[in-house]
């Protein structure tokens, strides 16, 4: 939990009854959505949720909304295993990170994305961030993955950064509604 004179922020820790909330949605943005509206019902209080993965334009932009999940095993080594063999002699390994973002409140539903662009390299480097960091290079940092991008930097360019820099905004629009 987290508190200043306007705002006291709490995670889903303080409501360990919601369990796993559902990202069956066929978009980020509608997963988002999903989770937010579930615990604005359940809890009456503004909420922000989030919903994120990685697309790659050489594979019509796979495996996106199922970053997570593209493989059985839903592991980092074997996602990332799996993306070397999909772009096993492509030469486009272009790529984003893709976060949206949505705010349920009593007034509405209000969402945002952000982008980190980048590509994919040819193996794995760096020990840092998790997911398919070790393999996606951003444009925002050359000669570096991601993995080897240090936090402080990371969080300055990210697609969660992108997306939770419109949060001012999309509180403004949801409490001067």
């Amino acid at each position: 939990m987290f508190a200043n004179s306007q705002w006291t922020i709490v995670g889903l820790e303080d409501y360990p009854e919601l369990g796993e909330i559902p990202e069956d949605h066929d978009t980020m943005v509608a997963n988002a959505i999903q989770k937010a509206e579930t615990v604005f019902r359940h809890t009456g209080i503004p909420t922000v949720a989030d919903d994120s993965g990685i697309e790659v334009r050489a594979l019509d932009w796979a495996p996106g909304v199922i970053s997570k999940r593209w493989t059985a095993e839903a592991k980092d080594h074997t996602n990332n295993e799996k993306m070397l063999r999909e772009l096993d002699g492509k030469t486009d390994r272009m790529a984003q990170y893709r976060c949206a973002i949505a705010l349920v409140t009593a007034s509405g539903v209000y969402t945002a994305e952000g982008i980190c662009t980048g590509t994919i390299g040819h193996s794995p480097q760096g020990t840092g961030g998790f997911g398919y960091d070790p393999l996606f290079w951003p444009d925002a940092f050359p000669g570096r993955t991601m993995a080897e991008v240090e936090l402080g930097e990371k969080n300055k360019v990210s697609h969660r950064a992108n997306a939770f820099a419109q949060l001012p905004d999309l509180l403004k629009r949801a409490f001067t509604a």
